[in-house]
C-alpha cells in the first residue's frame, strides 16, 4: 500500500461514518409507516385497530348515556398512546415526534387565523349570527375564556385528537393506504358525534330556527340534524386529517380542532352581546 493509499483510506472513513451515524440519527424521522417491518406488531393490526375502536364506542356511550367525569378523556388518551407504543408504533408514526412540531404548530397557527376572520364576520352578519347562540356557551368572559383554554382542550381535542389523528390513524396506516385511513377515521370522527347531537336543536339557536323553518319536529327533525351534523364533523374530521398528513403532526390538527370549538365559545360572547 503507497503512501497515496493510507491517506485515502484515512479521509474515507470518516466520511464513511459519519454517513452512518447520520443515517442512523434521521432513521426516526422518516416517513410514517416505512419503518413498520422493522418492529414486529405484538398483536395483528386487525386486532389493535378493534380495539381502538372498541375503546372509543365504549368511551362515548359511558360519557354521553351513563357518566361525565371530566378526567375520561385524558385517561382514555394515555391508555390508547400507551397501547399504540407498546404494539411498536413510532412517535413519527403517531404524528408526535419532536422534528415535526414546528410544521404542525405553523399549519395550525395559519388555520386558527382562518377560522378567527370566518368567524368574526359569521358574527357580524345577522343572517349567520344566531349559529354561536349556542345555551351550553352563554357565559361570562371569565367562563368563557377557561372553557376555551382548558375545558375544551383538556376534555374534548384532546382525546379526539390523539384517538383519531394519532393512534387510528396509526394503526390504520399499518395497512391500508393513506387515502382510506383519511375516509375511514374521518367517518369514524362523524359517527363519534351521534351522542353528543341528540340535544342540539334545542341548545343552539341557530340549528334550532332552521329546523323550525323547515317545518320539522319530533324524531324526524333529530334524526336529520344528527345526520347533517354526522356528515358535517366528517367533513371536518377529513380537513383535520389532511392538515395531520401534510404537517406530519398531530398538532395541526389540533390546530383546527381548537380554532372550530373555541374561538366558537369566544365568539359566541360577541354574539350574545350583541343580540342582547
Amino acid at each position: 500500500m503507497t503512501l497515496a493509499d493510507v491517506r485515502a483510506s484515512a479521509l474515507v472513513l470518516p466520511t464513511a461514518a459519519s454517513t452512518a451515524t447520520a443515517a442512523s440519527e434521521d432513521l426516526s424521522d422518516v416517513a410514517p409507516g416505512a419503518r413498520s417491518s422493522a418492529r414486529d406488531n405484538r398483536v395483528p393490526e386487525w386486532v389493535a385497530t378493534g380495539v381502538v375502536i372498541a375503546t372509543l364506542v365504549a368511551v362515548n356511550v359511558v360519557q354521553h348515556l351513563v357518566w361525565q367525569a371530566w378526567w375520561l378523556g385524558p385517561v382514555v388518551a394515555g391508555a390508547l398512546l400507551a397501547f399504540a407504543r407498546w404494539n411498536g408504533l413510532t412517535w413519527h408514526e403517531l404524528g408526535l415526534h419532536r422534528r415535526r412540531h414546528r410544521s404542525g404548530m405553523r399549519w395550525g397557527l395559519g388555520v386558527i387565523g382562518v377560522v378567527a376572520v370566518v368567524y368574526l364576520i359569521g358574527v357580524l352578519l345577522p343572517v349567520s349570527r344566531t349559529a354561536f347562540l349556542d345555551a351550553r356557551y352563554h357565559l361570562g368572559v371569565g367562563s368563557a375564556l377557561f372553557a376555551a383554554f382548558v375545558t375544551i382542550p383538556v376534555t374534548t381535542i384532546l382525546v379526539e385528537e390523539v384517538a383519531f389523528r394519532s393512534v387510528l390513524w396509526a394503526v390504520l396506516s399499518r395497512h391500508a393506504t393513506t387515502w382510506r385511513v383519511l375516509l375511514a377515521s374521518s367517518a369514524l370522527f362523524g359517527l363519534w358525534h351521534i351522542l353528543p347531537s341528540r340535544n342540539i336543536t334545542t341548545a343552539n339557536h341557530g340549528i334550532g330556527d332552521v329546523v323550525s323553518g323547515l317545518g320539522l319536529a319530533g324524531a324526524g327533525a333529530t334524526v336529520l340534524v344528527i345526520g347533517a351534523i354526522v356528515l358535517f364533523t366528517a367533513i371536518g374530521g377529513a380537513v383535520a386529517g389532511e392538515l395531520r398528513r401534510r404537517s406530519g403532526s398531530v398538532l395541526a390538527s389540533a390546530g383546527m380542532h381548537w380554532a372550530t370549538n373555541s374561538l366558537g365559545v369566544l365568539f359566541g360572547i360577541l354574539a350574545w352581546r350583541i343580540v342582547a
